[in-house]
């Protein structure tokens, strides 16, 4: 049993990730496709607007044959975290072949790119601290270390999200020594933070921009879905009223905020740099969660960076926590669900 493995979210499965599955398939001549899915906390540090079962159901309906979940520590994480526990799972399971999208499409660029890497890492490093020292956030300091490199031109743009997250991938599984093959398709359409709904195929930015402003699956977020997915989607807001977003968790942090001292705060992961001062003395006059996040963001502190901060302070999740247990052996393989060929596929590991 031939088995492909892709790294997802899913936050709604939206026809583009129809199209990846397919695609996949065809394009490693797999049997079965195992999902790892971030659970119910996402990697941009977001809440996932339905819960990871709702979201494995969806995956299940859609042509996902087993869905596993990533591991927390590994969920709520930069790109190369990310990417190093997605393809740990994949490599305990013993998946043949791993596919992921990019705007590049073609994966002999990334295999050129990670030697060119290689060769030239001691000035990446150098460039990356420099522009960190300087005050640039982590994303745009690695953007300008790759530029520096030469990986922002040609086939292989790691100025491009997708692009950044594929190559992370391969980066982990050269690092892990990965047996699995390595594939990527060409993303079709849309870009990763388009805001709009303009076609059948749209990001998924776009969509939960759509269903979280109207409380509701609109015509045009509708045509942009598959129907197992509204399927999920609709019996998910009929039973809970509402969709998941930071401001519902909004009162909750300001309160958990308000009653630790700063001594305790500093305890948490990702509050670096005095951040623990800042965040308690914002907390006093923001009003919503988007306004906390307006009074706290700076060019040091990116979007992404304070709402993995946020995250870690919701699931009281340490710089203890993190320093013990990531990078050693994976915790756990978690299992949200699979149909019978996944469950054969699971059989079939179990008694090798």
């Amino acid at each position: 049993m031939r088995a492909c493995g892709v790294v997802v979210e899913y936050n709604p499965f939206h026809n583009g990730h129809l199209y990846h599955v397919t695609q996949s398939k065809e394009e490693t001549n797999a049997d079965i496709t195992v999902a790892v899915m971030s659970g119910n906390f996402l990697q941009r540090g977001e809440p996932a607007i339905i819960d990871k079962f709702s979201r494995t159901r969806a995956a299940l309906k859609n042509g996902v044959d087993l869905v596993i979940e990533l591991p927390y520590l590994y969920a709520v994480q930069s790109a190369d975290l990310f990417a190093h526990g997605s393809i740990a799972v994949l490599q305990a399971l013993n998946v043949d072949t791993v596919c992921f999208g990019s705007e590049s499409g073609k994966i002999d660029p990334f295999m050129k790119g990670y030697l060119h890497f290689k060769e030239h890492e001691n000035k990446f490093q150098s460039i990356l601290h420099r522009y960190l020292d300087e005050g640039f956030s982590f994303p745009k300091a690695s953007t300008y270390a790759y530029e520096s490199i030469g990986l922002t031109e040609g086939e292989l743009d790691l100025s491009q999200p997708n692009n950044i997250l594929g190559f992370s991938y391969v980066k982990a599984a050269k690092e892990l020594n990965a047996s699995m093959d390595i594939h990527t398709i060409k993303r079709t359409e849309n870009h990763y933070h388009d805001q709009h709904i303009d076609t059948s195929i749209a990001s998924a930015t776009s969509i939960r921009k759509e269903i979280i402003q109207e409380n509701m699956i609109t015509s045009k977020a509708n045509a942009a879905l598959p129907p197992a997915t509204i399927e999920v989607l609709e019996n998910y807001l009929t039973q809970n009223g509402k969709w998941h977003a930071f401001e519902t968790y909004f009162d909750f942090l300001q309160y958990l905020v308000q009653i630790k001292s700063v001594q305790e705060l500093r305890l948490y992961h990702g509050m670096i740099e005095g951040l623990e001062y800042r965040l308690k003395e914002t907390s006093k006059t923001a009003t919503t969660f988007e306004h906390w996040m307006q009074l706290l963001k700076t060019k040091r502190y990116t979007w992404t960076r304070l709402q993995r901060m946020f995250i870690h302070l919701l699931t009281h999740t340490t710089k203890e926590d993190m320093d013990t247990y990531i990078g050693e052996l994976l915790p756990y393989v978690r299992i949200l669900g699979m149909n019978n060929q996944g469950r054969s596929f699971i059989n079939q590991q179990k008694r090798n």
